[in-house]
């Protein structure tokens, strides 16, 4: 089983209701993938300003797909984080 680590920082200023449908539309992005953990690390402060923001708020998704499967990260799916200004910064890591 391979496993992933994603961290998504997001523009403070978001209400809960678009944070909410922000990490809706995360989540069915990584179709093909389980989300075995969700937790909301709240807001932060950055080290240094990104996109005029001082702050962030922080989402980690620990992602879990099968080896056997050709699928691992949907093809496009970092493209899309990256297009998003609501979103600040993303980190996708391979753990497993």
């Amino acid at each position: 089983m391979r496993s992933y680590d994603l961290v998504v920082v997001l523009r403070p200023s978001l209400k809960d209701m678009e944070r909410k449908k922000l990490i809706d539309v995360v989540k069915t992005s990584l179709k093909g993938m389980k989300i075995a953990k969700e937790e909301e690390w709240g807001q932060k402060p950055l080290a240094y300003t990104i996109k005029k923001e001082a702050a962030g708020y922080y989402i980690l998704l620990k992602l879990e797909t099968d080896p056997s499967s050709p699928e691992t990260i949907p093809a496009g799916f970092e493209q899309k984080l990256l297009i998003n200004d609501s979103i600040l910064r993303h980190l996708l890591l391979r753990t497993k």
